[in-house]
């Protein structure tokens, strides 16, 4: 339902707003701007979509949009654009230029009761995100519309402090956001060492000094004289496709989904399950994963399972997994996957349709693989692993630093526009304390 702006029926995040303040629904406020472009609009005005949108901060990703001559809406400087699919996304857009957006972008044009980036903040806050993604419509593509959003309370203090809480918002999430990108920037510092580690070690081998030969590969380049090049397929004994039974909140059997696969690795959190499943689809220690459709930066991706899930557990359809005889050692072979050069090379193989790419086993295992003797293959894996691990811890602390500073910027958002923070509801001129959200 949508709720009426009025007390005892407005969602929780609205219904304890200063007094003074008003919580009408946005559309009272806030224009609906559905005017098609002309064709002489199409040729000339910037053309962006919702996925010219970052989530959260509503920075814009593309650096100079360009006309598409594509169909849309008109939308003016100053309008806020809301993506109406999926809008757990929260992309959300103040613009600074005219433009034409794409049919999944809602253009909202405020009137004189309300600022456009005091109105931007407050679409983009956690507790007005939360309450339209909760009345979507549709399972897959979720979305909401005009309807939808246009009958939410929107809080409404004047426009002096409407001025003091986008200004301040302006300059704390500016600040946060900074200091996210710069760990963001740390961890792909450290996936990328990793992997320019990885890729020394599975073409070159541990000893600088091992004269090398042409492998007649382009992917792989010169490998050690004494290693063999051959065939994936060559080594190994089983090649199988996952399931494609509907999945659900419960079950006997964990099912891993594409985004399970992670950094050469297998997240066992957020798992989906199905009552039952054949046994030779139950995963066994040392199987190794790769994801073989979807869109093409992902194909490829690989995961070996390292038998530490305390239950039955297989894998989803646009999984495949391999199996190999003792000549190649699962965990070399999965390091040989998460290498930049074959997976770019394994991409190039996939069958592309209908917006997605498809990497079937059977392609896959044609790739030429570097082959060193085993006793080579486990001494890299010895060498590697614990490098492995330590990036990976290290990552972990990034990322949990980067979650709780996410975290708090949303509850930053939030408390600012429903007037938690006290210092931001006092006028110009007055003593200003310190600024704090309130937990009242």
């Amino acid at each position: 339902m949508s709720f009426v702006a009025r007390p005892g029926n407005s969602p929780k995040w609205a219904d304890d707003l200063p007094e003074g303040w008003t919580a009408d629904w946005v559309k009272w406020s806030v224009a609906f701007a559905s005017t098609k472009p002309t064709d002489e609009d199409t040729e000339k005005l910037p053309y962006i979509s919702n996925e010219d949108i970052a989530s959260w901060t509503g920075k814009m990703l593309k650096e100079a949009p360009e006309p598409a001559d594509k169909e849309g809406r008109v939308f003016q400087r100053d309008d806020v654009l809301f993506n109406k699919l999926r809008p757990y996304l929260a992309k959300v857009y103040h613009a600074d230029f005219d433009g034409i957006s794409s049919g999944e972008l809602l253009n909202l044009r405020a009137s004189d009761r309300v600022l456009p980036r005091f109105l931007f903040h407050v679409l983009s806050s956690s507790a007005f995100i939360d309450t339209i993604n909760a009345e979507t419509f549709g399972t897959k593509m979720p979305r909401a519309d005009w309807e939808t959003v246009g009958h939410q309370p929107l809080p409404l203090p004047d426009i002096d402090t409407q001025r003091r809480i986008a200004g301040y918002l302006d300059d704390k999430t500016a600040r946060i956001d900074a200091l996210i990108e710069k760990k963001q920037a740390l961890l792909d510092r450290l996936a990328e060492k990793r992997r320019a580690l990885i890729t020394r070690a599975i073409t070159r081998g541990l000893n600088p000094t091992a004269p090398l030969k042409d492998s007649g590969i382009d992917w792989l380049g010169k490998v050690p004289a004494h290693w063999e090049v051959w065939p994936l397929k060559r080594y190994l004994t089983e090649s199988q496709y996952g399931i494609s039974d509907a999945l659900s909140e419960a079950g006997e059997v964990a099912i891993l989904r594409m985004g399970n696969i992670q950094n050469l690795g297998i997240d066992l959190t957020e798992l989906k399950f199905v009552d039952e499943v054949a046994p030779f689809l139950l995963l066994k220690e040392k199987d190794v994963l790769f994801n073989r459709t979807n869109s093409i930066d992902l194909v490829g991706k690989s995961a070996i399972y390292k038998g530490t899930y305390d239950g039955a557990l297989s894998f989803a359809s646009y999984l495949a997994r391999f199996r190999f005889d003792g000549r190649y050692l699962p965990e070399f072979a999965n390091f040989v996957f998460g290498t930049e050069q074959l997976l770019e090379y394994a991409r190039t193989m996939a069958f592309r349709a209908i917006g997605q790419a498809n990497l079937n086993p059977t392609r896959f295992a044609e790739i030429a693989v570097p082959v060193p003797p085993v006793d080579e293959q486990k001494a890299i894996i010895e060498f590697l692993t614990p490098h492995g691990e330590q990036t990976e811890a290290v990552t972990s602390q990034i990322t949990t630093s980067i979650e709780k500073l996410t975290e708090y910027r949303a509850a930053l958002v939030t408390a600012a526009v429903t007037g938690k923070i006290k210092a931001l509801l006092i006028e110009d001129g007055q003593e200003q304390q310190a600024l704090k959200i309130s937990t009242a």
